[in-house]
């Protein structure tokens, strides 16, 4: 006998495990293809070591931070403002290097478009998947 529901699967819904397989995949192909896309170059400096002039000395200005913050850790690293400094020059070098960095993508918008609509798709197909169970199908 057929009861209402019957055909809802894995996740509450019509789509169950295959969809979310075929989702995932679709998701993951397009975002590999995406990322497959774009070329990383970098750049003389970055924001911060451009701010101070661009020239040699400013690398080291950017380093300093983080190699006081070192030696006081091996001193005493009970106290809180090395590690304080420890942060603040990782992030400084963080975006130092984030900041030099250049994207270039090498695509046509017919490939770029149909890869961010894949992308798309797939999440759907996922989300899908995971909805929960309707209410009225619970008590089967």
């Amino acid at each position: 006998m057929d009861t209402p529901g019957s055909d809802i699967k894995v996740g509450g819904t019509r789509g169950g495990f295959g969809t979310f397989l075929a989702g995932a995949a679709l998701a993951a192909v397009s975002a590999w293809f995406f990322v497959d896309s774009v070329r990383v170059t970098s750049r003389g400096y970055g924001w911060i070591s451009g701010a101070l002039g661009g020239n040699t000395g400013s690398a080291g200005i950017v380093f300093l931070p983080l190699f006081v913050a070192v030696v006081w850790l091996f001193v005493d690293a009970k106290r809180p403002w090395p590690w304080a400094l420890f942060a603040i020059g990782v992030a400084i070098l963080g975006i130092e290097i984030l900041s030099r960095l250049e994207f270039w993508f090498s695509l046509k918008l017919s490939h770029f478009l149909i890869m961010l609509f894949g992308f798309a798709a797939g999440l759907g197909m996922i989300i899908r998947s995971l909805r929960a169970m309707p209410p009225e199908f619970m008590n089967s």
